[in-house]
Parts: C-alpha cells; sequence; structure tokens
C-alpha cells in the first residue's frame, strides 16, 4: 500500500512567522500534536506540541515567538507513491514520529504517524490470519 493511501489528507499547516501561541490553539482545535510549517505549499519545517512544551524554559513569553524558532527545519519527508514500509524504516532511522508526505513536485499531500504504522500492521496481521483459517479450517484463534 503506498504512503499517499495512509494518514490525513488534511494536513495542518502554519507559516514560519505564526507565532507559537496561534499554533497551540490549532493545535488544539485541530486535535493534533503537529503542524507542518509550509511555503508555497511545500514542508519546510515542522512543529509539535512538544517542540512548544519545552520551549516554554526559554523565555518569559513564548505565546508571541515566531514558530521559526522552535520548528524542526528541512523535515524528513516521504513521497505519495512509496511504500507503506517506508513510514517504520523512516522513523527509525530519523527518531521521527510524524512525516510529511509530498507529491514528485514536494507539494505537501498529507502526513503520516506511527499511528499509522501500527493499524497498517494490525491490518496486515488480519488479512493473515483471516488466510490461515481458510487454509486450516481446523485452526480457531
Amino acid at each position: 500500500m503506498p504512503v499517499g493511501h495512509l494518514g490525513p489528507d488534511d494536513v495542518v499547516t502554519e507559516g514560519r512567522d505564526d507565532t507559537l501561541g496561534d499554533v497551540a490553539e490549532t493545535l488544539d482545535s485541530e486535535g493534533v500534536g503537529a503542524a507542518v510549517i509550509a511555503e508555497d505549499n511545500e514542508p519546510v519545517g515542522i512543529v509539535t506540541d512538544r517542540d512548544i512544551a519545552l520551549s516554554v524554559t526559554d523565555g518569559d513569553d513564548i505565546a508571541e515567538r515566531p514558530v521559526e524558532d522552535v520548528m524542526t527545519n528541512d523535515p524528513v519527508t516521504l513521497r505519495e507513491d512509496e511504500e507503506a514500509i517506508e513510514i517504520a524504516r523512516t522513523i527509525g532511522e530519523h527518531n521521527v514520529r510524524r512525516i510529511p508526505v509530498v507529491d514528485d513536485s514536494g507539494d505537501l499531500t498529507g502526513i503520516v504517524t506511527h499511528d499509522d504504522v501500527v493499524a497498517t500492521v494490525g491490518e496486515q496481521l488480519d488479512e493473515i490470519a483471516d488466510t490461515i483459517e481458510v487454509q486450516s479450517p481446523e485452526y480457531s484463534p
């Protein structure tokens, strides 16, 4: 299954100059843990709720700081036509939990997370269990 078929297509995006306060409000209202920082629909950064929380120690009024101060620049991305197994490999290789998905032009088309890996593996295990049951009628989980 291609990466582009997993995760939400409607990605929460923000701009470099948006404030941490605005981003935190957006994350809260959208019920997500990260926003992709985009310019011309291309991901140039990513900021997570954890990034914002850890910035509390950096000063008094973090709500007014630009997101650019704490975002991860040049986030790891996956192309939408790559196989889903690449999500797990990329998470392990780059120690990330969320990966923006792009098309061949580099435009943002979605986002995948470690949760998508778990869901995909779970679906595949269900399919394997169904095959075992069909091929082994005496088998009962």
